[in-house]
This record gives structure tokens, C-alpha cells and sequence, in this order.
């Protein structure tokens, strides 16, 4: 029985460096209400601990779960939280007027958090969760408290120390801990009291069924030192069980919704067909089912459309992917029938029709809906859903009112509505306007969407498969999340990627980049509710170029290529820096482009004559300059937009290449003080013509510029937005870091536990030619291909010394390589991804149909995606047979599940 105030204490152990500190918050006023400027500070208490006690009087003791974590302020201003949100009291329930809470830091980089996600929680670990009926201890002096995520069906966690009432060391006698379903620790109460401290412990591992102990954790025994004044109630919280995390592993499947092949779909993949996927993944033994976006595209109503990374809203999903069948109620049932021959005619088809399918679907959905939108619009279960996505299902519905009924989806050029009111967007929807039911066919759609995809997504759970999605870096610059708000964006600027593997002259996606600083200020509200809503259907998520998020290549509007691009924030470079190295600085000379008789000659050779005259203007003694009406790339493109016979295209790109011949870009109002430079400066006729010592002067500073100074920057810029929506989200966060990586990257992803992404043909070491999936660590996918990619197969007979190098090095097989990629290369590169120590290997579906000669497709190159070279690639790729055949080959699912279980997958 309480008499007096609650002292409560916090001890955390930590062993800080100089200049630390570290500070208490939590979702409570009492701890700041989860604003770090308004946290408890911590008090030094000995090299290794911190601690901060508070007093409350008894009318001021909350009864409320609260939710606290610590947080570490280093140095330089920056902060680190201790991760997870499983550190939780009660007040009121504590009992005692003394509590002391001992707790221990959870670095977000432990592998043991990925077992404490969502996908692991819910889905792939809750068979072996058992929850035990303890003994009563009648005047309990300490709770200890201890994860362990993986035990086996049937363990449970079990303590054992040097004092009576911890069994003397005697492993017959453990004092055992349970753990309820709904939290994450094992926890048991023992009554020290009259015990000698300290007390020296350890947890270990027994078998609640033969009521057996199977082993102690590793390393040293544990101490508790009880220097807190008495009575009190100590409440330890011991973090993980120290046990190897490494061992769970798991395989998956990767293939975009719309290339799924089933009996009854309608020329595409639909949400539906997932579940015959969810069957033969467990048939096959497999764990996972990654995705791409599956959000609407429809800017162009063209076949353009098909790019699922160029969505006009993050947040809605696409028609293409509705089962009509599934959608359609009461009497329109009977207007199925009339859509079979078409639905057979396209389900027939090697490739999607995006076009004729989407039209098709649309035209059916709009019939069906003036039946149906009463009875969906009185539902329950509809009014929750528009109540918990309104903050961006009416600005998207109205968009796509506004974007049908004048024809473009740019809002600029729109006669009304061209900027966002929301006033004004929420008359345009309300009942009794001219618009209303035309707004609120969208609402309709993306219920039917949500329900049909949240039950596949029930069902793959049911069946202990999970769902990974796919978080695009960018959104469309002509899209509703641009329209409603438009300062969360740069619109002038273009996001892609610079020169490699898939792309000399770079990528340009065309999508605006962020304007982080202003994200900033509202704590990324955007980004989290873009998570959340991700929450709703998926287990996992890839962060599609999470490189996008330390900096991002940035391209101005009026440039059409991704060369003309530089990375966005990045320190400059100064003109004091040229003067110091004994570059004279021209800016005309490095920063417009180079045009001479000779680079004409080489670039045009018999055309020369006809560009200077139609192109450029003479700057006398052999020198020339590109005429301002074809002065940037996009004015190039507006003139040869009409000419597209081969001639002309190939002066449109020499033009091109002509803008982009220069050294570096001079950053805006600098005043020529300061430059970027730009990627590939060496391979430009531009460089070749300086002096060797200007070579050479240049060469290092972009050596510098490129890959050294900005790797503090860019890894501060990273981390002031990966944790705080990291924080946001409890599900398995995956990045895809692949291209040019800032050596900070692998450290951040580290620290914060996200999983990297191995892909065996492009290695992240320089040195090496290939990637071996037995060197990529755990919290890491690897995997042979990506959907922008070629196939195992296709890949096989691009380069052919690559090929036979990978051949007789990395398969380790003696003389000429095959020709082409027989079923048995695939298996044993499919089995080298296997046996890798990472927590996933996840493969192309074609990859792994690779392995069979009968179910493989006869040619490999119709299995390809994506061609990221390539602006205009129709993403158009199907499975070559059904779900239903291949739920029924029944020799290759064996065989691949034996493959599985021989791994330990």
C-alpha cells in the first residue's frame, strides 16, 4: 500500500564518451510528451550508468501505459535514440512507493529487432510463440525482464544465479520466465529479499513441455548491484537474451503484380491472383512475395502509364490490378459473361496490353458503379475506410475529376483548381455538387482495391507468407501529391541516377526532388503517412534508392539526360581551390559547353557544315556556341520532337552532346565563386583539350569533390531523416543501395539495422568483378537478378568473357563455358544465393523457373522487366504459364523445397 509520493528512477546502462549526455522521454507529459527539447535529463553516475529519478505526489500518479525511450546527444548536437517501443510502465500498477527501473540500451542496428517487426511478430515466428502459467511469488522485490525472439515451438526463456531464490546455479531448478502474446519480453518476479548483492546471473534456454534445461546464454555471468535505498521494487530490464541472432533465414519469390498469369485474370496480374502465388510459395517453401508499387499511374492514359514508379499519388492503387469478377454485386454479376471473350482474348496474349486492358476494366467499372455506389457508400466497413484515408482520398479523387475533365493531369495548365485549396476541393466533392459522383467513383475504386488486396494480404499471413512492397523514391511531378502539396517539392529539378551500369549517359526519372528541409519541419508527416498506408497490406517495404536519401541526383528542368545532373546537397567546389591548384579559372572555358571544328568533325563528321548552320553561332579562330534557341537540351528536343526519321535523331543526340560537353555546372547565385563537377568530366572532348598539368589538377579535385569531402555531409544529411521514419514504421525496412555508394552508407544502414540489397553482378567492391552471396551480411537480401535487370539466362549470353570469367571463378568450373544458361548453371547459382549467411535471398520467378528445362521459357530475353537505358520501356512482362500450372508441377516444387530445407531456408 502506497503512503507517500512515487519516487521513480531510472537507471540506464550506458558508457558515454566526453561530451555526452543522455536524456528520458516518452509519450507522456511527465517525459516530455515525445519532444527531446523537453526530455529528462539523465545524471552521470558511474562510468557505467546514467540515471534520473522523479517524484510524484499521489494525485499526480498517472494511470495510463506509457511508452518511453532514451536518447543519447552527442558532441556535435546530433541525437540517438535507443530503439524500439517496447519500454512501457504503468505508474499507478507499480505497487511500491520506491521503483527502481534498470534498464539497458537497444542499439537500432541489434539483429535481434528485425525478430521484433511486424512480418516476424505476426506472422513467421508466432508458431513458436508459448505462454506459461507462472507460481504466484507472495512479496515479489524484482521483476526480470529479457528478450529472446528465437527460441523454438516449446522454449521458453529460464534464470539461474549464485542465491537462493535463482536455484544456486542448479539447472534443475531455473526459475522460469512467459511471455504473453501481445509483448516482447519474458518476464518473471523473484523475491531477493535477504539476499546478498551483488548477485551474479545468467538466462538460459529450457523446454516448457519436458520441463528440461537445454543450455545458458553466452558470455559472461550478469551482476546486480542493489545500491538503491530500502523497500523499494526493482524492475530489471535486461534487453536481449545473449544468444547467436544470426540463424533464422528465409527465401522469397520477387514478380510485379501486373506479370501474374492465372486462368481467370484479365490480361494482367490482379490482387486476387496473389493468392494462388501465396499457394505455391508455401507449396515451394517459401517465406516472402516482394512486389513493385502497385499505386495508380494514369497521367497519360497511354501505355506510358505502365511505369509503376511514376505514380500520380503515393498513396492510391491501381484499377489495373481490381478483379471485376470480385467487384461486381447483385444483378451486374450477369454482365460478366459479356466481357469473356475479351478477358480470354487479352489473358491470351504473351505480354500485357496496358492499354486495351485498363480501358476495358475502366468501362466496366464505371457501369457497374451507379448500381452499387448506395449500398458500398452505407457500409460500415466504407465509412471507416474513407474516415481513415480522407487526408488523401478526396485530394486525390478530385484530382482525378479535375485531370479526366480537362484532359492533363498537369495542374498548371489547368483553366481552374490549378492550385490546391482545400476549401474549395471540399465543396467541389460535397454531396449536391455537379462533380460529387464523379469524385466519388474514385472513392468507390479504391475501396473495392483496398478490400480485394487486404485480403490477399490476410490470406498470405494465414498461409505464414508475408508481403513485401515496394517505396519509390520519387512521385510524378504532374500528380495529385505535387498538387496538394506542392512545397514538399522541387519542381524545377529532375531526380535520377548518374552514369553506370545501365545507363552511360545516366538516368533521368522526371520526377521533382524533395525539399527535405521543409519535410523537416513537420516531423515528414508526409513520409510517415505514406508508411502507415504501406501498413495496411504489406509486412516489409524495399526504400526503392535509398541512396535518394543522403543526396539525390539532381537534374535541371531544362535538361533532358541524367549527365547533366549533380548531386543535391553537396559541398562545392570554390575558385579559391582552382587558384590554389593553378587552374586558371575561366568560367566560359569549363562551365559552357566546348564546341571546336574538331569536336564537330568527330561528333558529325559529314553534317558539321549543316549544324554550324542551323545550330551555331561562329565565334571566330575555329570556336563556336550553341544559339540560345538551342541552348539547353529540352530546346533541342521541342525542335526535333516532329522529326523522327533516323537522320534527324541522331543530330537530336549529338546535340545532346554537344550541350553536355562541359567540365562543371556553376551553382546558381554563387557569382562564379562556387561549381559542381560534372560525372564522366574525363571523357569529354572538353578535358581532353586542356594542358596535361590542368589534367591533372582537375582529376583531383573530382576525385576529392566525388569521394571524399562529402561523406561526413552526406551521412549527417541521412541521418537526420532515416531514424525519425524508421521510428514510424515496425515494419522490415529494406534499402536498395545499389549504383554509386557513398562509402557513409554502409554504416548507416548498419546502425539503423536496415537491410542492404547484394546483387551478385554488381559488387559493392571496386576491386572484385562479381559479389559473392557468401560474403554479404546477415541483414542484407541477396539476390542474382532485379526486375531492372536481365535474367540469370539472359544475363548468361550478353558478355561472353564475363560470362566464361564467372564461369571458371565463381562456379569454379573448368574450360569453355556453356553457350547458353543450362538449367543446372541456374541451380547452382540459385543454390549459391541459398547458402549465403543473409537473412533473405529472394529471386525473380524466372530465375527460379530457370532451373527446369520444362517450365523455363523458351526465350530468355522475353523475361526481362525493365531496361533502365531505355525511357520509353513498356513494362509489359508476363509469366509465360499460370498460377494454376505452376501450383501443379508438383517434381519442381519438391525440389525447390528440398533446396530450401537443405539451407536452412
Amino acid at each position: 500500500m502506497r503512503k507517500g509520493p512515487l519516487r521513480l528512477t531510472f537507471r540506464l546502462r550506458f558508457h558515454t564518451e566526453l561530451g555526452q549526455s543522455l536524456s528520458l522521454v516518452g509519450n507522456h507529459e511527465l517525459l516530455g510528451n515525445g519532444d527531446v527539447e523537453q526530455a529528462i535529463p539523465l545524471q552521470y553516475r558511474d562510468e557505467a550508468s546514467w540515471q534520473a529519478t522523479l517524484l510524484l505526489p499521489r494525485n499526480a500518479v498517472p494511470d495510463a501505459n506509457i511508452s518511453y525511450n532514451y536518447v543519447l546527444r552527442n558532441a556535435d548536437g546530433s541525437v540517438v535514440w535507443d530503439w524500439g517501443s517496447d519500454k512501457i510502465i504503468n505508474p499507478r500498477l507499480l505497487g511500491e512507493d520506491d521503483v527502481l527501473i534498470i534498464d539497458a540500451w537497444n542499439h537500432a542496428g541489434y539483429y535481434e529487432n528485425a525478430f521484433y517487426t511486424e512480418p516476424f511478430k505476426n506472422v513467421l515466428l508466432l508458431a513458436s510463440h508459448a505462454e506459461l502459467k507462472l507460481p504466484d511469488v507472495s512479496r515479489p522485490s524484482h521483476t526480470f525482464k529479457v528478450k529472446a525472439p528465437l527460441l523454438q515451438k516449446g522454449e521458453t526463456v529460464c534464470l539461474l544465479g549464485n542465491t537462493a531464490a535463482l536455484g544456486n546455479w542448479n539447472t534443475a531448478r531455473p526459475v522460469r520466465l512467459s511471455r504473453k502474446r501481445e509483448e516482447d519480453f519474458f518476464a518473471a518476479q523473484v523475491d531477493l529479499g535477504g539476499a546478498s548483492f551483488p548477485i551474479e546471473y545468467k538466462y538460459g534456454v529450457c523446454d516448457a513441455e519436458k520441463n528440461t534445461f537445454v543450455r545458458f546464454e553466452d558470455g559472461d555471468n550478469r551482476t546486480l548491484y542493489d545500491s538503491f535505498p530500502s523497500p523499494k521494487y526493482t524492475i530489471v530490464n535486461d534487453g536481449f537474451i545473449a544468444r547467436p541472432a544470426t540463424g533464422w533465414k528465409g527465401a522469397g519469390v520477387a514478380i510485379p503484380v501486373f506479370s501474374l498469369r492465372s486462368e481467370a485474370s484479365f490480361g494482367v496480374g490482379e490482387f486476387m491472383d496473389l493468392k494462388l502465388l501465396v499457394d505455391w510459395s508455401r507449396q515451394a517453401g517459401l517465406k516472402v512475395i516482394q512486389l513493385l508499387p502497385i499505386n495508380d499511374t494514369r497521367a497519360t492514359h497511354t501505355w506510358q502509364d505502365s511505369y509503376p514508379y511514376a505514380a500520380i499519388s503515393a498513396f492510391a492503387l491501381h484499377p489495373l490490378y481490381l478483379n471485376l469478377a470480385r467487384a461486381a454485386k447483385g444483378r451486374n454479376v450477369r454482365l460478366l459473361p459479356g466481357l469473356e471473350a475479351e478477358r480470354k482474348r487479352l489473358n491470351a496474349l504473351d505480354a500485357l496490353d496496358y492499354e486495351a486492358v485498363i480501358r476495358t476494366k475502366m468501362s466496366f467499372l464505371k457501369t457497374i458503379y451507379p448500381s452499387q455506389k448506395k449500398q458500398t457508400f452505407e457500409s460500415k466497413e466504407y465509412r471507416t475506410f474513407f474516415e481513415e484515408n480522407k487526408h488523401w482520398l478526396l485530394p486525390y479523387a478530385a484530382f482525378r475529376h479535375l485531370q479526366d475533365k480537362y484532359g492533363t493531369s498537369d495542374f498548371n495548365q489547368w483553366p481552374a483548381h490549378r492550385n490546391y485549396r482545400p476549401a474549395r476541393v471540399a465543396a467541389l466533392a460535397a454531396a449536391g455538387s455537379a462533380a460529387h459522383d464523379d469524385i466519388a467513383f474514385n472513392y468507390f475504386l479504391q475501396f473495392h482495391l483496398h478490400l480485394q488486396l487486404r485480403e490477399a494480404s490476410e490470406y498470405a499471413h494465414a498461409n505464414g507468407i508475408i508481403l513485401k512492397g515496394d517505396v519509390p523514391i520519387g512521385v510524378y511531378g504532374a500528380g495529385a501529391d505535387a498538387w496538394q502539396q506542392p512545397d514538399l517539392y522541387h519542381i524545377d529539378m529532375q531526380a535520377g541516377a548518374p552514369p553506370d551500369l545501365f545507363g552511360v549517359k545516366g538516368q533521368n526519372w522526371g520526377f521533382p526532388t524533395y525539399n527535405w528541409p521543409r519535410m523537416r519541419e513537420d516531423d515528414f508527416a508526409w513520409w510517415k503517412q505514406r508508411l502507415e498506408q504501406m501498413r495496411c497490406y504489406f509486412d516489409a517495404f524495399r526504400i526503392d534508392h535509398i541512396l535518394g536519401f543522403f543526396r539525390i541526383w539532381s537534374i535541371p528542368a531544362d535538361a533532358v539526360e541524367g549527365i547533366m545532373g549533380y548531386f543535391v546537397p553537396a559541398l562545392p567546389v570554390g575558385v579559391n581551390e582552382f587558384q590554389a591548384r593553378g587552374i586558371p579559372v575561366d568560367n566560359n572555358r569549363y562551365t559552357k559547353p566546348y564546341i571546336t571544328d574538331q569536336v564537330l568533325g568527330d561528333m558529325f563528321g559529314s553534317d558539321q557544315e549543316s549544324v554550324k548552320r542551323r545550330f551555331l553561332h561562329d565565334e571566330g579562330f575555329g570556336n563556336y556556341s550553341l544559339r540560345p534557341e538551342f541552348a539547353t537540351q529540352r530546346h533541342v528536343e521541342r525542335y526535333f520532337a516532329a522529326l523522327n526519321d533516323e537522320h534527324n535523331q541522331r543530330l537530336k543526340i549529338g546535340l545532346y552532346d554537344l550541350v553536355s560537353n562541359v567540365i562543371l555546372f556553376e551553382v546558381k547565385e554563387s557569382a562564379g565563386q562556387q561549381f559542381h563537377f560534372r560525372f564522366s568530366m574525363e571523357s569529354t572532348s572538353s578535358f581532353k583539350a586542356l594542358d596535361p598539368h590542368t589534367q591533372t589538377q582537375l582529376k583531383q579535385l573530382y576525385v576529392d569533390y566525388f569521394f571524399r569531402r562529402q561523406d561526413d555531409f552526406w551521412m549527417k544529411e541521412a541521418m537526420q531523416k532515416l531514424p525519425p521514419l524508421k521510428r514510424a514504421t515496425n515494419l522490415l525496412v529494406c534499402g536498395e543501395d545499389l549504383g554509386l555508394v557513398p562509402a557513409c552508407v554502409p554504416e548507416v544502414m548498419k546502425r539503423l539495422g536496415l537491410l542492404s540489397l547484394e546483387v551478385q553482378r554488381m559488387p559493392k567492391d571496386s576491386n572484385r568483378e562479381f559479389s559473392h552471396p557468401k560474403d554479404a551480411p546477415y541483414l542484407s537480401v541477396v539476390t542474382p537478378s532485379t526486375h531492372d535487370m536481365s535474367t540469370i539466362r539472359g544475363w548468361w549470353k550478353e558478355d561472353r568473357i564475363i560470362t566464361q570469367n564467372f564461369y571458371n571463378h565463381e562456379l569454379r568450373q573448368p574450360g569453355e563455358a556453356p553457350a547458353s544458361c543450362e538449367p543446372w548453371i541456374s541451380k547452382a547459382i540459385i543454390l549459391q544465393h541459398l547458402s549465403s549467411p543473409a537473412m533473405w535471398s529472394i529471386f525473380q520467378l524466372q530465375d527460379l523457373l530457370g532451373m527446369d528445362e520444362h517450365l523455363r521459357r523458351e526465350n530468355p530475353d522475353d523475361e526481362r522487366i525493365n531496361v533502365p537505358a531505355n525511357s520509353q520501356n513498356y513494362w509489359r512482362y508476363r509469366m509465360h504459364l499460370t498460377l494454376e500450372t505452376l501450383n501443379r508441377s508438383c517434381s519442381f516444387n519438391r525440389e525447390l523445397k528440398d533446396l530450401l530445407r537443405q539451407s536452412g531456408r
